[in-house]
């Protein structure tokens, strides 16, 4: 029992040399472990900062976002047969709707609603439109006018000749494209005061008459050429 009391336990490691201490496994892999966690911490907080920078970015990208959000409504003026108009209305509204709805000028037609049967033809600066597919805020500051305008009746005066020639030549059936088809030959008359058959059929190319009273409709322009 005395001899197992005296007994010495050998050292796990041999001794140090010169001096130097020596490493053991248990404090090399305790120093690694600790390195290793030290870095994943870094890690971490490397993240969160760029999380938070992120979320910052997003904020302010938000606000330039609803910075740059497309207006809801505009504010047009434009003189509709004569009479300045000032409105505000829906930024993707439609001239047809603006003329129709708004300032009740039915004689512009809604046939096709995709600008190709023309019965929606109205006069922006002179020049035939459709539209139905014409953003009522390009009419900005623009001369519009309708059938209404080019007739003189509402104000006590007399029918364009087109007008009359249309009437004179019977050159309509059911009407619903006439609005479109007198508003184009007066644009045509405007660019050329005396067309030939030739131009006067390449001037209403764009409006469509379902009924077919074609014929008719070119007797009528013809007929009006210098009236």
């Amino acid at each position: 029992m005395g001899m197992r009391k005296n007994r010495k336990v050998p050292p796990s490691q041999p001794p140090p040399q010169g001096g130097r201490r020596t490493v053991s496994r248990r404090k090399f892999i305790l120093g690694g472990g600790l390195a290793a966690i030290a870095a994943v911490a870094g890690q971490t907080l490397n993240s969160f900062a760029a999380e938070r920078k992120k979320k910052k970015g997003s904020a302010t990208d938000r606000k330039t976002a609803k910075a740059a959000e497309p207006l809801k409504t505009v504010e047009i003026r434009m003189t509709v047969n004569g009479v300045p108009k000032r409105m505000t209305v829906s930024a993707g509204k439609l001239l047809s709707e603006v003329l129709r709805e708004d300032l009740h000028l039915t004689g512009v037609k809604i046939g096709c609603n995709a600008a190709e049967c023309g019965s929606c033809t109205v006069l922006v600066n002179g020049r035939p439109v459709y539209s139905c597919r014409t953003l009522a805020a390009l009419a900005d500051g623009a001369l519009v006018e309708t059938i209404e305008g080019i007739s003189g009746v509402s104000e006590g005066g007399n029918l364009h000749p087109i007008q009359k020639s249309f009437i004179e030549a019977d050159a309509l059936q059911c009407g619903y494209c006439t609005p479109g088809m007198i508003c184009a030959a007066k644009a045509l008359f405007i660019r050329n005061p005396r067309p030939d058959d030739d131009q006067i059929r390449a001037g209403l190319a764009g409006n469509i008459c379902r009924c077919g009273a074609y014929d008719n409709i070119l007797k009528a322009v013809r007929a009006a050429v210098g009236r």
